[in-house]
């Protein structure tokens, strides 16, 4: 090759050189000043870098809870600028305005890249307002309990399973010598999700899948979610990535397979042949079938279609186990790690079977008449939300105004929901603290009326809702009562008490624990 050859190739591959980094550099700037009003880490206005680290940090919720707190303009009530198009609020208001009904906000592409398995997608990943509308409305009366018929009874059977479990393996005789009882710990975080799992499958299924009585992870599905989080999370948070993740070939390659052999494939093959078993059933069988699995049957009476109705089935399980596996665990920590706050509740659970308010199993509507296990409940929800993926929404054509800012049209806004359940104006200056006390301490109604308005944002609100959250409300209020009023439990090392990572789900583990039976 000739020395002015190779120099013309040189001087061409430096002009392309040039060329790039000032577009790049022209493109940065043009992000800078589109947001420039609103503070955040250095990187943010120009990069993706920032985000990139909280979300493999382990630990995002309190990268994100920081940001607000040192790039915003107050203490927790705040919009910070964590990407080159995305903005971060603390600011419940704003929260509620993207998700009220008239609200002209839609949803990112971080929602593409939530698509649980090969048939579709479900409400939780629709993009198309309309349609997300439409699935959430034919599924409300099933979600609501109302076209459920023993559904607080399911519940109960799977309640009596756990306890039954943890009696006869686990807990030792208060009544005899501990040191003589042999009983093995139990790494109660992962039982309390093979409970969640058992419990979501007798609804959605007429049966449990039986994780508890097996104690194994059945189908590989926890195994493939803790190994996915890490890489669902990030890509949907960088959209970029979120558009190569959720592109029709990537999701050929890589999405869950009806024929996999294990993980979210395997739950879907068992979802499509229960739901295919009752599409296939005559008028008579059907109502039988109906009424073993009666969310299926309520969404079908509604309008949903045989793939749709085997898409929510699917994400039900994915959406309604790992969530409110985290609320119970997370608020058990707390209360085993708080002699105060255990001893009064269990207080509190023994004067109600004194007095006969509380049944064996109690019942939902009696769980509502305990003041103190309300308050711990909202409490163990306030200090660790069991979600806190961003769930980005895009500002509408029109732009938006936040704290008197204009936020051009195509910005991506999501939430921190660990910032906002700090907010001391809204909990006090302790905030911080587990604390149950807080909810009946109130100066009046209407305080302890906000602070209930301000932690249900965890299930967010309006159209955004979680459709399942009265479910998991049904879980809490029963699942503390039935375990802390047979047994007493005891952190095995303090030191650390479990292996918890964040990826918008929290992966929780090795909480060992003894037990003893109280009576």
């Amino acid at each position: 090759m000739s020395l002015p050859f190779q120099l013309l190739s040189l001087t061409s591959l430096l002009i392309l050189f040039a060329l790039s980094l000032s577009y790049y550099i022209l493109l940065s700037i043009q992000s800078w000043w589109r947001l420039r009003a609103f503070k955040g880490p250095p990187t943010a206005s120009f990069s993706y870098l920032w985000i990139i680290r909280a979300c493999q940090s382990g630990n995002m919720g309190d990268w994100f809870k920081r940001a607000t707190k040192e790039y915003g303009n107050s203490a927790t009530s705040s919009t910070v600028r964590i990407g080159p198009n995305d903005l971060l609020t603390a600011d419940p208001e704003v929260i509620r305005r993207m998700a009220t009904a008239r609200s002209r906000y839609t949803r990112s592409n971080w929602y593409a890249v939530q698509r649980v398995g090969p048939g579709g997608d479900s409400m939780f990943s629709h993009l198309d307002t309309a349609a997300h509308d439409k699935v959430k409305a034919k599924t409300a009366a099933g979600y609501s309990g109302k076209e459920v018929p023993g559904l607080e009874g399911r519940v109960d059977d799977t309640i009596a399973q756990l306890v039954g479990k943890i009696r006869t393996k686990y807990a030792a005789s208060s009544a005899r010598g501990l040191q003589q009882q042999h009983k093995p710990f139990l790494d109660l975080a992962m039982m309390v999700q093979y409970f969640t799992l058992d419990s979501i499958t007798k609804i959605g299924f007429g049966e449990e899948f039986g994780y508890i009585r097996s104690e194994e992870d059945v189908y590989g599905y926890i195994a493939l979610v803790t190994r996915l989080a890490s890489v669902v999370t990030l890509s949907a948070n960088v959209p970029y990535l979120a558009n190569i993740m959720s592109s029709t070939l990537v999701l050929n390659l890589m999405a869950p397979k009806i024929t996999d052999k294990s993980g979210v494939g395997r739950v879907f093959y068992v979802t499509k042949e229960m739901v295919q078993e009752r599409w296939a059933a005559d008028d008579k069988s059907r109502n039988d079938i109906l009424v073993r699995s009666p969310f299926p049957g309520s969404w079908m009476r509604h309008g949903l279609s045989q793939p749709e109705c085997e898409t929510e089935v699917l994400f039900q399980l994915v959406a309604g186990s790992d969530t409110t596996a985290t609320a119970l665990r997370t608020t058990l920590l707390h209360i085993i790690t708080s002699p105060r706050v255990c001893s009064a509740l269990q207080a509190e659970i023994d004067q109600g079977i004194r007095d006969g308010r509380i049944s064996s199993p109690i019942t939902n509507a009696e769980s509502l008449r305990l003041p103190y296990l309300q308050a711990v409940i909202y409490e163990g929800l306030r200090m660790c939300p069991p979600f806190n993926g961003l769930v980005l929404k895009v500002v509408p054509p029109e732009g938006d105004s936040i704290d008197g800012v204009f936020v051009p049209g195509g910005t991506r806004i999501g939430h921190s929901v660990d910032a906002l359940l700090r907010d001391t104006a809204v909990f006090g200056e302790d905030a911080e603290l587990f604390r149950p006390e807080r909810w009946v301490e109130a100066a009046d109604e209407a305080a302890v009326a906000e602070m209930r308005r301000v932690t249900e944002l965890v299930f967010g609100y309006g159209r955004w809702a979680c459709a399942g959250k009265n479910i998991a409300f049904l879980e809490m209020n029963k699942v503390y009562v039935e375990l802390l009023r047979v047994f007493d439990f005891q952190i095995v090392y303090p030191a650390r008490p479990w292996t918890s990572v964040n990826r918008s789900l929290w992966l929780q583990q090795d909480m060992w624990v003894r037990v003893t039976e109280r009576h």
